[in-house]
């Protein structure tokens, strides 16, 4: 069953996926800690670049199955128009002014 976006646990982490949803690319943005980093699949990635391919510019989209660690690890269905729709995992590192310093995903 579906997690309502709203009633995720961690306020930043429900920022990032409402950003995402919404593709808002500036408010996504805005939620990183400057020098922000990721990694997919284990392997680091260039944050800017693979959110333009990833998220933005083919129309990414989280479904939110599952949480734990206070919000901060998200098993989830995640779809865009380059991929289709694939369950996936989310790691959120967030520093202590509530900023995303770093995420991790991949397949679950």
């Amino acid at each position: 069953m579906t997690i309502q976006t709203t009633r995720l646990s961690d306020p930043a982490v429900r920022a990032f996926v409402a950003a995402v949803n919404n593709h808002d690319r500036e408010g996504f943005m805005a939620l990183l800690a400057p020098g922000a980093t990721m990694a997919d699949d284990g392997s680091e990635r260039d944050l800017e670049e693979w959110t333009d391919r990833e998220i933005f510019s083919s129309h990414g989209h989280l479904e939110v199955d599952n949480e734990s660690d206070g919000g901060r690890r998200l098993l989830a269905r995640y779809r865009n128009d380059t991929w289709g729709e694939m369950r996936t995992r989310w790691t959120f590192t967030v520093d202590d002014d509530g900023r995303i310093s770093r995420f991790e995903t991949g397949q679950a």
